[in-house]
């Protein structure tokens, strides 16, 4: 069991290697000034957790309805405000930047990682202690459950008949 001397030095040098991963981040990217636009790392992170969020309402190896998926992704982030485009893109640049990546998601590359891996990282978000991971994951979610069932053809898989039609 670890001493609290211990357990403070670990969170010390914890929040400073996220403290120096952020500054890298923000150095190589610097802060939007426009809506944000996923870099290819991000569409390569949103490609490999889109299908393990959605699990089976995505068709199996349906690239186009991944692709679609995440374009009405960046629809629906290119429609909020503006300082919250900028916590989304701070999100993906810690799913993205390699450092956090593995330290936060357990992932060596996303281009590479199983869909067992891509689970137990969303898994582990959404149960952590700390609620900023959890808010991350809900966000995660919300986005791409969003974007899914934007689109009508998504409707039928949960028995929505779509809008109330209205007469006259």
């Amino acid at each position: 069991m670890p001493t609290r001397r211990t357990f403070i030095k670990t969170g010390l040098l914890g929040a400073a290697a996220l403290a120096v991963a952020g500054g890298l981040y923000r150095l190589r990217q610097p802060a939007p000034l426009q809506p944000y636009q996923p870099d290819a790392a991000t569409r390569a992170a949103l490609t490999a957790i889109v299908p393990a969020m959605l699990q089976d309402a995505l068709p199996a190896a349906d690239a186009t309805a991944l692709a679609a998926t995440i374009e009405r992704m960046q629809a629906a982030i290119a429609g909020l405000p503006l300082p919250t485009q900028k916590e989304v893109a701070g999100l993906f640049g810690l799913l993205t930047l390699a450092p956090t990546r593995r330290l936060l998601a357990g992932v060596p590359d996303w281009a590479e990682a199983s869909p067992e891996q891509v689970t137990a990282f969303l898994r582990s978000w959404q149960q952590h202690r700390f609620a900023l991971l959890q808010s991350a994951y809900q966000a995660l979610h919300d986005l791409i459950f969003g974007a899914w069932y934007a689109d009508p053809e998504s409707w039928s898989a949960i028995g929505y008949p779509g809008p109330a039609v209205r007469f006259g």
